[in-house]
């Protein structure tokens, strides 16, 4: 008889502690890159993604939250451990954001997935004030390049920090809404929540 298949399954409480000291040990001697959490908002499950440096990925459901962290994985770390603890800040000011009590967001942010000119319009999405909207014309001017609109289009359409950086306040300049990473439906729940 083998000794290892005569042991009971742990239960979910065993799980749990069995985590929660994987997670401290890995907080303790910094081996820690990536740690994730859900967070449930009136859009659906948010996967919300950091580094040591601050927030690196949000990503709706139908991104598809296992293979996010699976390309987080390959991209920044293999060394990615769910840890919703480190992630209540973040999650506390999304939910005020849904909430209306929040405006923007104060947090510590990595922008590592995000590069050269798609890094520069995020840079841009920024300025865009809660309740307000800007084209991707305008965008594109802002970020020195007034002939780029496809490429800001390109740009909020792969931005790793959706709601975050406000990708959703970007219209086409017929003032229709265009798409969104999250759905349409979601852009415009968005936007009325802002203009509420």
């Amino acid at each position: 008889m083998n000794p290892l298949t005569a042991l009971p399954d742990p239960d979910s409480a065993t799980m749990q502690r069995l985590h929660a000291r994987l997670v401290e040990a890995a907080a303790a001697d910094d081996t820690l890159d990536l740690v994730y959490r859900t967070v449930d908002t009136p859009l659906g499950s948010l996967l919300l993604a950091a580094t040591p440096t601050g927030l690196v990925r949000v990503a709706y459901e139908s991104q598809d939250h296992d293979a996010v962290l699976a390309t987080l994985a390959d991209r920044l770390s293999p060394r990615v451990l769910r840890a919703p603890g480190r992630l209540d800040a973040v999650a506390r000011e999304i939910d005020d954001y849904f909430a209306g009590r929040r405006h923007t967001f104060d947090l510590p942010l990595d922008l590592q997935l995000a590069r050269g000119f798609r890094r520069e319009v995020l840079t841009h999405l920024r300025d865009i004030a809660y309740g307000s909207t800007a084209s991707y014309a305008v965008v594109a001017a802002a970020a020195g390049h007034p002939k780029a609109v496809r490429a800001v289009g390109t740009a909020c359409a792969v931005n790793p920090l959706p709601i975050v950086i406000p990708c959703h306040r970007v219209v086409r300049s017929d003032g229709s809404i265009g798409a969104y990473v999250g759905g349409v439906p979601a852009k415009q729940t968005l936007l009325d929540l802002e203009a509420a």
